[in-house]
């Protein structure tokens, strides 16, 4: 194993330790990271990973798992669905909540704090369904945020400022009706009543999103999944909310039409995830799907321009061939893409290599500009279910996923791969 020196990453994490974004912050990273990862990180010895958060020098991890050991895989620790470890250097913290069934979100949060959200019903040792907000030092609840869905998961959430943005399949937050969208307060968990965009889903089962981005300066959200209205006007998989600085919250005067379209029977939903990129100029989605087809939107990353009003047609889409993409993160010099692909530039692939595909098992990283995949290629193998979690920090870019290597090395489920 090619080994990396641990004081390199230290003194990296101390330059930018007062700049580590909240997740699903869009972080400027001038160049591609490496593909060689970094020696030091824990390994997830079952399930999968879906979610990070930074806060400080901690690393806080959330999935679907029941055991992590060292980097060298020499001692076990019992960390069911959620741990900690130190960003410096892996060393693995006592925190230890153990919720009772999968966290698919976290968010930084203030005081050595973090935001879990995901599926369970009891957190460190009491009642708190879908969300909580823990102490790193140890674990416990912050018992003044006592927010709770009321049924069905969380699935992204995002905080920011005095707010805590949080996606999901709920109905509701404490006696708050909500549909599939909240504001928090994120002291108390107490729901904005100024913040509720009417999500329906008439012709689905219900709404269930998938993902929330927030522009850097906070003034936009994006938000994608199982959803068909907004406060009252159509919007097809993806909406777009306005909060200007001082300003009333409102629906924007944008939308698309490429996710009309069905995919495979059996998908409500085939968008996965979206985040937008360093300026707030671009957003970038994917997608799943399991059907092919140039003019289709299945398995594909698009990006659209967040400017001007009405209707958007994508930048660019790049076609996997009918492999799922569930995971993305802009850097401005990349933007970076996990699933279970094989290829990439590959529209006129039917779960085969077409014209111009090339190879990009399981993570890729695509030009902003072009729309193309570049050179950068560490290779996920096997590609298994897909890399559900990647997180752009100032160390470089965290990959969460249900496999064991990437870069050529045994990474269980947990990989950084480090600003070159």
């Amino acid at each position: 194993m090619r080994r990396r020196l641990i004081a390199a990453a230290a003194t990296a994490m101390a330059a930018f330790a007062v700049a580590i974004p909240a997740a699903h912050a869009a972080l400027n990273q001038p160049a591609a990271v490496s593909t060689n990862p970094a020696d030091f990180t824990p390994n997830v010895t079952d399930g999968e990973v879906r979610a990070f958060a930074v806060v400080g020098d901690t690393v806080v991890v959330g999935g679907d798992f029941d055991t992590v050991t060292d980097a060298q895989r020499k001692v076990r620790y019992n960390r069911k669905n959620l741990f900690a470890y130190r960003a410096t250097t892996g060393e693995i913290l006592p925190f230890a909540p153990q919720p009772d069934a999968p966290v698919f979100t976290l968010a930084t949060g203030p005081n050595n704090t973090v935001y879990a959200g995901g599926q369970f019903k009891r957190i460190a040792g009491g009642e708190q369904r879908g969300l909580a907000q823990l102490n790193l030092a140890d674990g416990s609840r912050v018992p003044a945020f006592t927010a709770a869905i009321n049924w069905g998961d969380s699935r992204s959430v995002i905080a920011q400022g005095p707010w805590l943005y949080v996606a999901g399949s709920f109905s509701a937050i404490g006696s708050t009706q909500r549909i599939g969208l909240a504001r928090l307060n994120a002291a108390t968990g107490a729901v904005d009543p100024a913040f509720d965009l009417k999500l329906a889903a008439p012709h689905l089962t219900r709404v269930k999103l998938e993902d929330l981005a927030l522009t850097p300066d906070g003034t936009r959200l994006a938000v994608v999944g199982a959803v068909e209205q907004a406060a009252g006007q159509w919007r097809a998989q993806v909406v777009m909310v306005d909060m200007p600085a001082g300003g009333a919250v409102k629906l924007a005067d944008w939308y698309t039409d490429a996710y009309a379209h069905e995919c495979r029977a059996g998908f409500e939903t085939y968008l996965r995830g979206v985040d937008f990129d360093p300026t707030g100029t671009y957003a970038t989605i994917v997608a799943t799907g399991r059907k092919w087809g140039e003019n289709l939107m299945c398995d594909t990353a698009a990006r659209f321009d967040l400017r001007g009003t009405g209707l958007h047609k994508p930048l660019w889409v790049n076609h996997t061939g009918g492999d799922s993409l569930y995971s993305v993160a802009d850097t401005g010099s990349a933007v970076y893409v996990g699933g279970h692909q094989r290829w990439m530039d590959n529209p006129q692939g039917r779960e085969t290599a077409g014209p111009g595909a090339v190879s990009r098992p399981g993570i890729a990283a695509i030009d902003p500009k072009t729309g193309k995949a570049t050179a950068w290629n560490p290779q996920r193998n096997p590609r298994g279910v897909g890399a559900r979690a990647l997180l752009a920090t100032p160390q470089g870019l965290l990959v969460g996923s249900d496999t064991e290597r990437i870069g050529g090395e045994y990474h269980g489920r947990l990989a950084l791969m480090p600003v070159a």
